[in-house]
């Protein structure tokens, strides 16, 4: 598997790694940073998608600055204690949150008092677009395009579709397939997406909705068929079409969904430039490339393109949580 690295990342990441040396040499408030060793949270838990990326990157940065980046996992509340640990962190480059979508969009939505204000209290750095999540389906539904599916859905009249948290992407695609297709199907909410695709597997999920990567579990063993992926077509299954292809009409599924980096709100703009020119550069690595390959994912973007997306998505991320009818805890 191959993750796609085009032309024009591969000039940014070269373009950045060239100017690495020169900002260390440069003025003084770029030559001082960073001082000393610098801690990455990772506000999931070890071992996951996010941990692996903070590892990765964290790891090269460490090669490019002289200085050890050290990771720290601090789960729970859907990325939020470790998110508010970093808000609350000296503006000074030496503190980097390592999180995701959930944590920077959708938590204003499910958590009445997060800990942080994210448009207050952080500075995106630098995101890695996420790739397509893959809807499953249990072979004995007999479904293999999405208007297998809508049939499946109407004839049945009850649908058990997984999810892998409350508020998340899955959660949204059934309420916006509800909402096109005049169905009902109520969502069932695992914590995490291992269990969510154990219940396919045993039977208890007719569909299921998450990462390609976690997916194997089921689609190795033929306990699985993928019908459809969300928003962008995923290389390794060229031929399963994206849900826009085969008629959902909802912008939600334009948007990309994303993990990444941010530092606390007042950090100085050249650290903010320095890292995100840092993480772009390390899409050239080896040891990263594997990490995205292995994810499915697509490069690290610089400051401008993270913050231009968060800006585009942030308003149609809300509209569509919002639809969702949670109360906040």
């Amino acid at each position: 598997m191959s993750v796609k690295i085009n032309r024009r990342h591969f000039i940014a990441a070269g373009t950045a790694a060239a100017a690495t040396p020169w900002l260390s040499r440069g003025a003084p408030a770029q030559a001082a940073w960073p001082s000393r060793n610098i801690r990455m949270v990772c506000s999931y838990p070890a071992g996951g998608q996010t941990d692996l990326l903070a590892r990765a990157f964290g790891d090269f940065i460490t090669r490019q600055v002289g200085k050890n980046v050290v990771i720290e996992n601090k789960a729970g509340a859907s990325g939020s204690i470790g998110t508010a640990e970093v808000a609350r962190a000296e503006p000074d480059g030496h503190t980097i949150l390592c999180s995701i979508s959930t944590t920077y969009v959708m938590n204003r939505l499910m958590m009445k008092n997060p800990g942080y204000d994210m448009d207050k209290d952080l500075t995106l750095v630098s995101v890695i677009p996420g790739a397509g999540l893959l809807l499953v389906a249990n072979p004995k539904t007999g479904v293999k395009t999405l208007d297998d599916f809508i049939a499946f859905a109407r004839k049945s009249g009850k649908v058990n579709f997984g999810t892998y948290s409350a508020g998340s992407a899955p959660h949204m695609t059934i309420n916006e397939l509800n909402r096109q297709y005049g169905l009902a199907i109520e969502p069932i909410h695992y914590r995490g997406e291992a269990p969510m695709w154990t219940g396919l597997a045993e039977g208890t999920l007719d569909v299921a909705m998450g990462s390609y990567t976690a997916a194997q579990s089921v689609l190795q063993s033929d306990r699985g068929v993928v019908f459809a992926v969300s928003s962008k077509k995923v290389d390794a299954i060229p031929d399963i079409r994206t849900l826009p292809e085969q008629g959902a009409t909802s912008k939600f599924f334009s948007l990309s969904g994303f993990s990444g980096w941010a530092l606390p709100k007042a950090t100085p703009q050249p650290i903010v430039d320095r890292l995100a020119e840092l993480c772009v550069a390390a899409n050239s690595d080896p040891k990263v490339r594997e990490v995205l390959s292995t994810f499915v994912l697509e490069p690290a973007i610089g400051f401008k393109e993270t913050n231009a997306l968060y800006q585009r998505e942030l308003p149609v991320w809300m509209e569509i949580g919002g639809a969702l009818g949670l109360q906040p805890a």
